[in-house]
C-alpha cells in the first residue's frame, strides 16, 4: 500500500508521458504476470488482466505469497490480522477476485505448479514492511527466514522459470525497480522478472503506479504504454471488492487498510 496516495485522475496521469501504440502484449502468445501478495494484483493491473483474460492470448498470474502479515481493515475481519487463519483467508479473496477478472491460471511462487522439478512444494512467506524515513516501504527486521525477500534468489528463480518452461510467455509484466511504493516483496518481484526477461527473450513491462505517474521520466527509447481500461474499469472495481481484508472501494477510490485513500484509475500505464 502506497504511504501517500494523491488521488490524481487520468488528465493528470497523462501529463508528461510519452506514449506508444500497439502495446506488446495486443501481439503475445502468452503474458505471465507477477505479483507479490493477494490485492496486488487488482490494485496495479486487474483491468489488463481482465482484459487479456477475455482474448485468446494465454495469461498466467503468480503470486509470491499469500500476504500472511497484511494489515487488515477495520470491522468484523480485523480479527484474523496477524492469525495463521489470515493467509489462507486472503488465498480466498484472490480466488474470488480472479473469478471476477476472467483469470483462470494463477499458481503461487512454490506451489507444485510452480516449483522447480524434484522439489518438495513449499510456501513463501509474507515478508512484512514498515516504512522508512523516505516515505518508502523497507524490510520488516522481524521478518522470518521463509520470508519471501530472505529465501534463496535461485530458488524462487528457479521456480518461477518452471512456471516459464510451462507457459513459454513472451511478455513478463511486474513492477518497476522500487517495486511501486519500496516493500521488499515487490522488490523482489521485480529483480525475479528482470532475471527471467533476460533467460527467456521476453518482453519486460513494469508496472508505472499511477500516484506516481505525474514525476516519472521514461529513460530514453524506452516506451510508456497506455492501457485506457473502459469497460474494464467496473471489472476491476468490481474485483477489488473481493479483498476485504485488504481495502474498501468508494466510489472511484480505494481505502486502504492504513487509511490511504488511492484512485482506482481508469488507466494502466506500463514501461518497458
Amino acid at each position: 500500500m502506497p504511504r501517500s496516495t494523491p488521488n490524481h485522475r487520468e488528465d493528470s496521469a497523462r501529463s508528461g508521458l510519452s506514449t506508444s501504440a500497439g502495446a506488446p502484449w495486443a501481439a503475445a502468445r502468452h503474458v505471465l504476470v507477477l505479483h507479490a501478495h493477494p490485492d496486488d494484483e487488482t490494485i496495479a493491473t486487474g483491468g489488463t488482466l481482465a482484459m487479456l483474460a477475455a482474448t485468446d492470448i494465454g495469461l498466467t498470474l503468480v503470486t509470491a505469497t499469500r500476504g500472511e502479515r497484511g494489515e487488515v481493515v477495520d470491522g468484523p475481519l480485523s480479527a484474523l490480522e496477524g492469525t495463521a487463519e489470515l493467509g489462507p483467508y486472503r488465498e480466498g479473496e484472490l480466488a474470488r477476485a480472479l473469478r471476477v477478472l476472467g483469470v483462470s491460471d494463477q499458481r503461487f511462487l512454490g506451489s507444485a505448479r510452480a516449483r522447480r522439478d524434484g522439489l518438495e512444494p513449499r510456501v513463501y512467506r509474507d515478508s512484512g514492511m514498515q516504512w522508512g524515513p523516505d516515505g518508502l516501504a523497507i524490510a520488516d527486521p522481524t521478518a522470518s527466514a521463509d520470508s519471501f525477500c530472505l529465501s534463496s534468489f535461485d530458488e524462487a528463480f528457479d521456480d518461477l522459470l518452471e512456471v516459464a518452461k510451462d507457459v513459454e510467455p513472451d511478455v513478463v509484466i511486474s513492477y518497476n525497480s522500487i517495486g511501486g511504493y519500496g516493500h521488499p516483496d515487490h522488490v523482489r518481484c521485480y529483480e525475479l522478472a528482470v532475471a527471467l526477461a533476460s533467460q527467456t527473450g521476453a518482453r519486460l513491462l513494469q508496472v508505472i503506479p499511477l500516484d506516481t505517474a505525474e514525476s516519472h521520466v521514461p529513460a530514453d527509447g524506452i516506451p510508456v504504454y497506455r492501457n485506457e481500461l473502459g469497460d474494464w474499469f467496473e471489472t476491476k472495481r468490481e474485483a477489488l471488492r473481493q479483498h476485504r481484508t485488504q481495502l474498501t472501494v468508494d466510489g472511484d477510490d480505494l481505502v486502504h487498510s492504513g487509511g490511504q485513500r488511492q484512485a482506482i484509475g481508469r488507466t494502466e500505464l506500463f514501461e518497458g
